[in-house]
C-alpha cells in the first residue's frame, strides 16, 4: 500500500504503485503516474501529466513536469516521461513538452541529475546520464547514454551531445558534441576524446590507441573536413564508435559542429 503523508496533496486521477512513497508537503498532479518503488522526500512537486519510472527517487524543492517555458504554450495537452532508477536531487527542473516539438520531454534510466539541473521542454535525454550542479538543457536538446555534463554547463536548445561523450563545468554548448568526445570552454571546443569514460567502458589500451588515431585523421588530417570524413569512414568501418561518430556528423542537425580549436 502507497505511504503518503497527511501533509502531501494528491490529485484524484493520479496513478500510483503500492509501495509509492510521498513525503511531507509534496503535490502530485493530475495525469502523474508513478510506478513501483518511486519516492518523493518531501516538498516535491509534480506538476502534471509525468510519468515517473520505478524506483526513482525525488529529493525536496524539484519541481518535476512543470509547463514548458515556452512562449507559444496555452495549455495544451503535453507530456513528461521519466524512466526508472533515477536520482534527481534539490531543487531540479523537468519541463515537459511543447505542442510545436513532439509534445513529450523524454528522460531515461539510471541518471543523476544533481542540484538545481534542468531538462528543457522537448528534450530527449538517454540511459546513465550525469547531469552535475545546475547543468542546463535547452529545449529539444537531444543526450545520448553515458554523457556526463559538468556543473553550470548548458547545452544550447536543438544542440546535441552524443553518447559516451563529457561535458566540462561552465561549458557553454553552442555545436553538437560528438560520440565519445570531450569538450570545454566557453563557447565549448572539442579537446580530445573522454577517455576515461572509454576507459571506464573497458576499452583496453589498443583500442583507445585506434579511436585517438581515427580522431586525429578526422580533425587534423589533410584535406578539407568532408573528404577526410569519408577517409575515417572507409579506413576504420571496424569500429562501431568511429561509425556512430561519422554517423552522428552525416545525421541532419540544427546546430553545427563542435570542433577542436584552429
Amino acid at each position: 500500500m502507497s505511504h503518503i503523508h497527511p501533509t502531501a496533496i494528491v490529485d484524484g486521477s493520479a496513478v500510483l504503485a503500492d509501495d509509492v512513497v510521498i513525503g511531507p508537503w509534496c503535490t502530485v498532479g493530475p495525469g502523474v503516474v508513478l510506478a513501483e518503488g518511486v519516492h518523493l522526500v518531501s516538498h516535491v512537486v509534480v506538476q502534471q501529466d509525468t510519468s515517473v519510472g520505478a524506483r526513482t527517487v525525488i529529493h525536496p524543492f524539484a519541481v518535476i513536469g512543470g509547463d514548458p517555458q515556452h512562449n507559444g504554450y496555452k495549455g495544451e495537452p503535453v507530456r513528461l516521461e521519466i524512466g526508472s532508477d533515477n536520482s534527481i536531487r534539490e531543487h531540479a527542473t523537468f519541463n515537459r513538452g511543447t505542442p510545436q516539438g513532439s509534445g513529450v520531454t523524454r528522460v531515461g534510466s539510471n541518471g543523476l541529475f544533481m542540484t538545481g539541473a534542468h531538462v528543457g521542454h522537448d528534450a530527449v535525454v538517454g540511459d546513465n546520464v550525469v547531469m552535475a550542479n545546475q547543468a542546463t538543457l535547452g529545449g529539444h536538446a537531444r543526450i545520448g547514454d553515458r554523457v556526463f555534463l559538468g556543473g553550470l554547463c548548458a547545452v544550447h536548445q536543438n544542440g546535441r551531445v552524443g553518447q559516451g561523450a563529457i561535458v566540462g563545468g561552465l561549458a557553454a554548448v553552442t555545436r553538437d558534441v560528438i560520440p565519445y568526445g570531450s569538450a570545454w570552454g566557453n563557447h565549448a571546443r572539442l579537446h580530445g576524446l573522454n577517455l576515461i569514460g572509454l576507459k571506464r567502458k573497458g576499452y583496453g589500451k589498443d583500442a583507445v590507441r585506434r579511436l585517438l588515431a581515427a580522431f586525429r585523421d578526422l580533425f587534423e588530417g589533410e584535406g578539407v573536413f568532408a573528404d577526410r570524413l569519408r577517409r575515417v569512414e572507409a579506413g576504420y568501418a571496424d569500429l562501431p564508435e568511429i561509425m556512430e561518430i561519422v554517423a552522428f556528423i552525416r545525421e541532419d542537425a540544427k546546430r553545427p559542429l563542435c570542433l577542436p580549436e584552429a
